[in-house]
């Protein structure tokens, strides 16, 4: 349906900052739900933050708490991600998704229709 691409990724080192944008593509964005997710070399994809279509409500996981923030401008079709200090073990590639229509789980993979194909963020020590 609606591609989403993630841009903003890049090397940095620990402590530093860095701001993920993801835009979509085409004439429409879908308007409900949109989440960050993240998967590591080796590990699984795993949550970190999202945000409902209003704005209003937001969701992060306990290890970016306080140092993360995410937003969104509906007029743009976009939503950032704000990552501040950075630790190694955020190193991962950084996945943007468009929640479902009906039945939006915030924290759950399946609730998400469109999936971006990710940026690079690598933090080192």
């Amino acid at each position: 349906q609606v591609q989403l691409v993630e841009s903003g990724g890049g090397l940095v080192r620990a402590g530093d900052s860095l701001r993920l944008s993801c835009a979509a593509s085409g004439r429409t964005f879908i308007p409900h739900g949109i989440g960050w997710f993240r998967q590591a070399p080796g590990k699984e994809r795993e949550f970190v933050a999202a945000i409902s279509w209003s704005g209003g409500s937001t969701w992060y996981a306990d290890s970016v708490k306080g140092r993360f923030t995410i937003s969104r401008d509906n007029g743009r079709n976009t939503v950032a991600l704000q990552m501040n200090s950075l630790k190694p073990e955020d190193t991962a590639v950084y996945y943007c998704a468009a929640g479902k229509s009906m039945g939006w789980r915030p924290l759950t993979p399946g609730s998400y229709d469109n999936w971006g194909q990710g940026t690079q963020v690598t933090v080192s020590s």
